[in-house]
């Protein structure tokens, strides 16, 4: 038996899919979904990340479901030797990125406005799980959102098959985590979606677990001082990428370094050293490039 669930939060489109389970179990996910958007989301004044935000230099406590938000992206900021950073913030408010696009126009509001430019990192990020206590450093704030979607998931994914699921997905705006069984065929299969006719695919793969996860520049863009901008910052620059490469996906064992690696590809100098990050990560993906030309990493092949 399969059951599935399309419905918006965190900003994206959100399918739900279950085998071997029920409605009851679509719509635990569901809720937990909006639960852990409730704790990350920059756009709700009373989220645990915008209460961390508003004390930098002081330590407070937050749920185990923030202290693992916080400690995967300070883990994807290593992984990445600093190209994925959550300490962007400033840069994209800066870039007009204060309003949520999905919620009515709920703004964020930083208590003690951070410069914008070069971000500051994660290495006065200090997270202690025993107490379950954040402290970020003066001058620094954080964001979830290059890294919440992938890792809600994974957590989401991971209940699901915990409450008697036989299979499971979750797929949040492209970045999706799979578990289980698939619904009649031996792999779970997933289209990657092409940035400039997103009715056609880029390519069509095969997961029997782990996660995939898009990234681009093309797809969710606003007018700020009569520039296009968009949500993807380089953290060395403050501004967004000068490079030929607007699209990547990444395939990974977890949603989290799926949207983290998938983020930073975007980042690299040319798409052959974009698939290189990929590729010495351990992972698989593939890039497309301004003038439309689609480059994939060497071992993709297993997936296809």
């Amino acid at each position: 038996m399969m059951a599935e669930r399309r419905l918006r939060v965190m900003g994206s489109e959100a399918h739900l899919l279950v085998v071997g389970g029920d409605e009851g179990l679509l719509s635990a996910a569901e809720q937990r979904l909006f639960d852990l958007e409730s704790k990350w989301s920059r756009f709700l004044p009373q989220s645990e990340v915008n209460r961390v935000n508003a004390r930098p230099g002081k330590e407070l406590t937050v749920s185990s479901d923030s202290i693992l938000l916080f400690s995967a992206a300070v883990e994807a900021n290593r992984l990445t030797a600093g190209l994925f950073d959550p300490t962007v913030l400033a840069s994209l408010m800066a870039k007009g990125y204060t309003r949520s696009r999905e919620r009515g126009g709920d703004e964020c509001r930083i208590a003690a406005p951070v410069a914008a430019g070069t971000a500051p990192g994660c290495a006065g990020i200090q997270i202690d799980p025993t107490c379950n206590t954040v402290r970020i450093p003066e001058g620094s704030a954080f964001d979830a959102g290059g890294i919440g979607k992938g890792l809600a998931a994974d957590l989401v994914t991971e209940e699901m098959i915990r409450a008697g699921a036989a299979g499971a997905l979750v797929n949040l705006g492209g970045d999706l985590r799979v578990r289980g069984h698939a619904p009649g065929d031996d792999s779970w299969v997933v289209e990657i979606e092409d940035p400039f006719a997103r009715e056609a695919s880029l390519a069509t793969l095969g997961l029997e677990e782990g996660a995939i996860a898009s990234s681009s520049t093309l797809i969710r863009t606003w007018v700020h001082e009569g520039r296009i901008e968009h949500h993807l910052i380089d953290p060395r620059t403050g501004d967004g990428p000068s490079n030929d490469v607007v699209a990547a996906s990444v395939v990974a064992g977890s949603g989290w370094m799926a949207e983290a690696f998938s983020k930073v590809a975007m980042l690299a100098s040319t798409p052959d050293a974009a698939l290189m990050m990929i590729e010495d990560a351990g992972l698989a993906g593939l890039v497309m490039t301004r003038e439309g030309i689609l480059e994939v990493s060497s071992n993709l092949a297993a997936f296809q």
